[in-house]
């Protein structure tokens, strides 16, 4: 079951990109006890997305669009994000 701020998330990037494929992908239980930890159980995140939005941007430029779309949770809500960013076709 997801928790409010994957939900958020999911919605964000939704709306931002209509990508064809997206998963949130919640790896806080993988972290309990470390740093970032929170104890909320929606501190380190993998989002994982495909959009035809990202044909021609480098990797770079894509984790920025994304941390864009999400406005102040990554760093401020959430620890970690790990981002894989893909066009249609891109190797995955």
């Amino acid at each position: 079951m997801s928790g409010p701020v994957q939900r958020e998330m999911e919605e964000l990037l939704q709306k931002a990109f209509q990508p064809s494929r997206l998963e949130v992908i919640n790896d806080s239980a993988m972290h309990s006890g470390h740093a970032g930890d929170d104890g909320s159980g929606e501190s380190h995140f993998t989002v994982v997305i495909e959009s035809g939005d990202f044909s021609g941007k480098s990797r770079l430029e894509r984790q920025r669009m994304v941390n864009r779309a999400l406005g102040d949770i990554p760093g401020e809500r959430v620890h970690a994000l790990a981002i894989r960013a893909f066009a249609p076709g891109d190797a995955q």
